[in-house]
């Protein structure tokens, strides 16, 4: 029996074509992308013409004055230059602001005898982002052989330089140190920090009291003088984060007393094909010229379309959003109305899929500020209407407005924010109040 047939059947297949390829992935650009992809485009297709877009500049300004709550200009602070061949004016070196660097320097103002100072400035080197030193650091140098008596005359040294806690092997011992450098220190403190930091965490006041034969106020003092150490003293040396500029895709103004959702174009080049490319492939007899020409027209062709849909895609979604929250566009509250991605979609008729890639990285700025669109999907928890978003706001005010000698515990919470028609579960109430990084009431007690 052959194993081989011939059989005929009918299916349906998605195929990606290089034009739909292209069009979702200019519909999932934002701003910037989209700019940088533009130039791209330019370089790379002689047909396409970028006009300097003054006219819209102009217009932009325009749309300032109207709405003059928009702040923050686009052609103002969110131009940066991105090459890295001109450094920021006034910015510092990093490398001889570095931690390790400090120190040091630090070492060779004390004149330490020449293998003392050699070895602090090689553990100087091991000293980790935080400012500490590490038990494995400290074992590979007896490895080397180095003797016991040198290696702690070079953690003393170390230990003695400014930030003070640097070179602590541990969290206790960078509080001791700081300590040791002030006046009038109570014994309590220092107990306490010696002995007592995980209860001190958890707010076990009474049994550290009794412990140390002290009241519990004298507990409670110290807490506040520990507080007011640094359990990080490396950090201040760490480079700072670059500063993220962020262009807003879509605002929400208001013009002529009616909110709307307007698409920041404003800095885009017009973009449009050479009318000296399309004649000369009318008239070019060379079938080399005319076939190259119709390549990079229809090129052309496909991202104008894929530009126009993607402008079409994205004003839709932002006026759906716009009419689902429009209260809060309004300045009328705080909260927002319940939405997903899926609900937005089946109103405008698009796929998911479509929405995600529309909303994707890209930002909205209204007068309450500038949000990722994300933000504006708020999943509803509890009662009909009650989006996920209101309860956390209305958790934190509950939070802030509470008594700190008496907080509010999780079933409290969930208690008055039923009261408030927010019916959450109790479990839900603990995990929104993990994700806002409010800590447990037994830890928020003073």
């Amino acid at each position: 029996m052959s194993l081989i047939s011939l059989k005929a059947d009918l299916r349906q297949e998605l195929k990606l074509t290089p034009q739909l390829l292209q069009s979702m992935e200019i519909l999932q650009m934002n701003s910037q992308e989209l700019l940088e992809y533009l130039g791209r485009a330019a370089e790379e297709n002689p047909v396409l013409e970028q006009e300097d877009a003054h006219d819209l500049r102009s217009a932009y300004e325009e749309l300032r004055q109207k709405a003059n709550w928009i702040d923050g200009g686009v052609y103002g602070a969110t131009f940066t230059h991105e090459g890295g061949d001109f450094p920021e004016r006034g910015r510092v070196d990093r490398e001889t602001e570095s931690l390790s660097a400090f120190l040091c320097d630090q070492l060779e103002r004390k004149r330490l005898p020449k293998p003392l100072l050699a070895l602090s400035q090689y553990m100087a080197q091991l000293v980790d982002e935080d400012g500490y030193l590490t038990a494995e650091d400290l074992e590979s140098l007896t490895d080397l052989k180095i003797p016991q008596p040198l290696i702690d005359q070079a953690l003393e040294a170390l230990q003695g330089l400014e930030p003070a806690g640097v070179g602590a092997r541990s969290l206790s011992e960078c509080l001791l140190l700081q300590l040791s450098r002030r006046k009038d220190v109570s014994p309590t403190v220092l107990d306490v920090a010696a002995r007592f930091l995980p209860e001190l965490g958890r707010k076990h006041y009474g049994a550290i009291a009794r412990e140390l034969g002290v009241a519990v106020e004298e507990v409670q003092a110290a807490e506040r003088v520990i507080a007011g150490l640094e359990p990080h003293p490396g950090q201040a040396f760490q480079p700072a984060e670059p500063t993220v500029y962020v262009r807003p895709d879509i605002f929400i103004v208001e013009l002529d007393g009616k909110l709307q959702a307007v698409l920041n174009e404003y800095y885009l080049p017009r973009v449009s094909v050479s009318t000296y490319y399309a004649k000369l492939l009318k008239e070019s007899d060379e079938k080399e010229t005319r076939a190259y020409l119709q390549q990079k027209m229809q090129q052309a062709k496909w991202l104008l379309n894929s530009l126009e849909r993607r402008g079409t895609t994205l004003r839709r979604c932002a006026n759906a959003i716009l009419e689902a929250q429009r209260p809060f566009f309004a300045g009328q509250t705080g909260a927002l109305a319940p939405m997903s991605l899926s609900s937005l979609a089946e109103s405008l008729e698009l796929h998911p899929s479509t929405v995600s890639r529309a909303t994707r990285e890209k930002y909205l700025q209204c007068r309450q500020g500038t949000y990722p669109l994300r933000y504006f999907f708020s999943r509803e928890v509890g009662a009909p209407g009650c989006s996920r978003q209101a309860v956390k706001q209305r958790l934190l005010t509950l939070v802030r407005e509470e008594d700190p000698s008496h907080p509010l515990s999780d079933q409290r919470l969930c208690q008055l924010l039923a009261e408030s028609g927010m019916a959450v579960a109790r479990r839900t109430v603990a995990k929104y109040r993990i994700e806002l990084g409010i800590s447990s009431s037994s830890a928020r007690r003073r």
